[in-house]
């Protein structure tokens, strides 16, 4: 645990942690990282869920950490979910957390949860937005957020983007909302390259590895990534991760002839050890929230190559600490890729700057300090009304 001032209070209070989350993805490893960051002297969090198979990686995590798990039935949209509600608010109200901290997957996810913890009178509630997707918004939905504003504490976006793309869409008040970027660990990423890993991995091949880690999933804009792997033949690309377009992009690279030069690892747990070996980092998604793979790319002290969208603008400095192109542009990807394959000193530079940049500003110590700030403001104004705070 990181340690926090030294004169704490004799009262340990709840922090309940709630995703509604089906699968396992950067907002979850943040989850795990608040889990693991506050200072057991003055909190104590607990993890509510429900279940589901691809949360294995979370839950198994959070027991490693010593977390007390609340799991509950889904609350769907829709009928169903309001109607398990009133059961999930009785269980808060059994259980008395002091502060109520929901991570949001997109901006309607634990709606009903959020709902549950005003009708509980939970002390201090938050939710984190990890991710603003485009999405239709009905009067009804319009609705439904305007009263979750006003019972909903703090809203913390984990990038400027996301905050401004909230406050726009769904009016939501700009006192009520603020930046928080995602924060990870250092330690892990202190490592040597382990030259022995990509021929356990893909044969012993002797040619530069560009590596992407996420999901296989339309947003992440992979399809461009393999079309500008064509591009670079003297490179290997790997890709590690799973998802909903794993298949059609086998098939793309087959149909491009990449069989060879291109690796689906599936889903890994050792992404440290996938990072040190590999030459440069590349994520080229259309849409994002502040992305986990790029900080620890760059906290491994690899240069990185991502595309100019909100949020990822947040984390690199064009021509400091990586480079920046267009998204949907594989000719320009391919272009920078190659710049970065030839030029050492340039991506050494790169790798530098991108380490002290994650030091300086996404660690997750700050991340977890920031929020916890939060939570003492919160709790020590919880008489006043919510509209107000």
């Amino acid at each position: 645990m990181w340690s926090c001032l030294p004169d704490m209070p004799s009262v340990i209070r709840t922090v309940a942690y709630f995703t509604d989350s089906q699968n396992f993805g950067g907002a979850e490893q943040v989850l795990l990282t608040f889990l693991a960051g506050l200072d057991r002297r003055r909190w104590r969090p607990v993890l509510i869920h429900h279940p589901a198979p691809e949360l294995a990686v979370l839950l198994e995590e959070a027991r490693r950490l010593d977390v007390e798990l609340w799991p509950t039935s889904p609350m769907p949209e829709g009928l169903n979910g309001a109607a398990r509600m009133p059961a999930f608010a009785r269980l808060l109200r059994a259980r008395r957390p002091a502060i109520f901290h929901a991570h949001l997957s997109w901006p309607r996810a634990c709606k009903f949860g959020l709902f549950a913890a005003i009708a509980a009178r939970v002390p201090a509630i938050l939710a984190t937005a990890h991710l603003f997707v485009e999405a239709p918004i009905t009067r009804s939905i319009y609705l439904q957020q305007q009263l979750l504003f006003k019972g909903v504490d703090r809203y913390i976006a984990v990038s400027h983007e996301v905050a401004r793309r909230l406050e726009s869409a769904y009016h939501l008040p700009p006192r009520k909302t603020c930046v928080i970027p995602n924060g990870i660990s250092l330690a892990a990423f202190d490592r040597p390259a382990q030259a022995a890993l990509p021929a356990d991995l893909f044969g012993a091949a002797q040619q530069p590895i560009v590596l992407t880690i996420a999901r296989l999933h339309e947003q992440k804009g992979l399809n461009y990534l393999l079309e500008a792997a064509a591009q670079v033949p003297e490179a290997v690309f790997v890709l590690a991760g799973d998802g909903p377009e794993r298949v059609n992009l086998e098939a793309q690279a087959w149909s491009l002839g990449l069989s060879q030069r291109v690796f689906f690892l599936g889903r890994r747990r050792d992404v440290p050890a996938l990072l040190a070996a590999c030459d440069v980092f590349v994520l080229p998604s259309l849409y994002e929230g502040m992305p986990l793979s790029i900080l620890e790319a760059m906290a491994a002290r690899k240069p990185v190559i991502a595309t100019a969208i909100g949020g990822v603008d947040e984390v690199i400095v064009p021509g400091e600490t990586g480079l920046l192109v267009p998204p949907r542009d594989p000719i320009a990807l391919a272009t920078a890729i190659r710049s970065l394959l030839s030029d050492r000193a340039c991506a050494q530079h790169f790798a530098a700057n991108g380490r002290a940049r994650v030091e300086q500003y996404f660690a997750a110590e700050v991340m977890v300090r920031r929020a916890v700030e939060i939570y003492d403001e919160l709790l020590n104004t919880s008489g006043v009304p919510r509209e107000r705070r």
